[in-house]
């Protein structure tokens, strides 16, 4: 199970999957050519629902077809530093 985590730094924002930087996946789609950020409804925040369910299901078209209830469902709502997992995403998505 695939564990994806952000926080806020002093040197900005940091979202990673398994420890690793997660791609903000500008190939499948640029909501936000800036990045990542969360806890708001948004272009960013639909940036990041993007590339997790990029990541998540392996799938652009699948993440596409997703985003936005995702994005206003649990990103919109994630605290200043956050953790999902797999599990996390599959529920929130059922």
């Amino acid at each position: 199970m695939k564990e994806y985590g952000g926080t806020r730094t002093i040197d900005g924002i940091v979202v990673t999957a398994d420890g690793v930087a997660l791609n903000e996946r500008f190939d499948i789609e640029v909501f936000d050519e800036k990045g990542f950020e969360w806890s708001y409804e948004g272009s960013a925040p639909r940036q990041l629902a993007l590339a997790l369910l990029a990541d998540h299901f392996g799938d652009a078209d699948r993440a596409r077809e997703k985003v936005e209830t995702f994005m206003t469902k649990i990103i919109a709502n994630l605290d200043n530093d956050w953790t999902l997992t797999s599990q996390d995403i599959d529920d929130a998505l059922t």
